[in-house]
């Protein structure tokens, strides 16, 4: 069977109630990903966050921290626009990679572009309501068109998120365009438990999603489930030829009692793969099952 790419989601909006070992500070995401490199990940996504956890957008965090990661492992490094949290216009969303790009040493491998717009207001099960109600993750075509523009002139390579099918039939419609070019790596993202924007983690969820994958481009992708139990999916996403897309960032990895690391998520991820019959990827063997263009630094 084909090599299983692994790519360790650190931290996104999570809060430390739940899992103590969620990473905020540079120092602590520096430490991260050497570790997840080491139990077999060759992708590491994260957000910037503030002592208190709440959300960085300053481009120097994001220098910092891909300088860090750079000089210690080559995993290829995913970092975000901002989610929900960094609501401004397409050039301000993207002026964090714009930055990184100056030098080698800061620049990352992918950008994100989420292809749709969708609803992602917080559930609270124990008082059976919505704690939230005006939250919009928005993303218009014409700004995913900007983001795409920019990431093409970078040589990065596009992380598509498909919350939905809609997000899907958006980027085929951008692959016909010619905005978007194959291997387009998309990344289902299933909800659940507090959030309900994506397909439920499921496999009826999982089947939805990838039914609709673009039949006339080569699409390689990958699945996470946000504010719920990836290794209730990892088997059939193994299975089924999938990657892996996991972390505190999304859900707060128990050990029996034990709360676990990222480090430990990814392993459990490498060995499941591997008793399944995948090898994980390594950062080489990334590259070359997503085609990765070559990066173009600023002088």
């Amino acid at each position: 069977m084909n090599k299983i790419i692994i790519e360790a989601r650190v931290n996104e909006l999570a809060t430390r109630l739940g899992n103590p070992h969620v990473p905020f500070l540079p120092h602590e995401i520096i430490a991260d990903a050497k570790a997840c490199y080491d139990e077999g990940a060759s992708v590491f996504h994260y957000h910037g966050r503030t002592a208190d956890g709440a959300p960085e957008h300053a481009p120097e965090f994001y220098l910092e921290t891909n300088a860090g990661i750079r000089a210690q492992s080559d995993i290829l490094i995913h970092p975000t626009l901002g989610y929900v949290a960094n609501d401004t216009d397409a050039a301000g969303r993207f002026a964090a990679i714009e930055e990184m790009m100056r030098s080698p040493e800061t620049a990352p491998d992918f950008a994100p572009m989420d292809t749709g717009s969708v609803n992602v207001d917080w559930w609270n099960p124990q008082a059976g309501r919505y704690d939230t109600t005006d939250l919009i993750y928005k993303n218009s075509t014409g700004t995913l068109m900007h983001f795409a523009e920019r990431i093409k002139h970078h040589g990065l390579k596009p992380y598509l998120v498909s919350w939905n099918v809609s997000f899907t039939r958006q980027i085929e419609q951008f692959l016909k365009m010619g905005v978007l070019s194959d291997p387009a790596y998309i990344c289902f993202c299933m909800t659940d438990e507090i959030i309900f924007a994506g397909h439920p983690g499921t496999e009826d969820g999982l089947n939805a999603h990838t039914m609709f994958l673009p039949r006339d481009f080569q699409c390689v992708w990958t699945v996470v489930n946000y504010k719920g139990d990836l290794f209730e999916l990892t088997e059939k996403i193994i299975r089924d030829g999938g990657h892996i897309s996991i972390g505190l960032g999304d859900y707060a990895y128990m050990d029996g009692a034990r709360h676990m690391t990222n480090a430990e998520v990814i392993a459990k991820v490498a060995a499941q793969a591997r008793a399944m019959g995948r090898e994980p990827a390594t950062v080489s063997e990334t590259r070359e099952i997503l085609q990765m263009p070559k990066l173009r630094v600023a002088a």
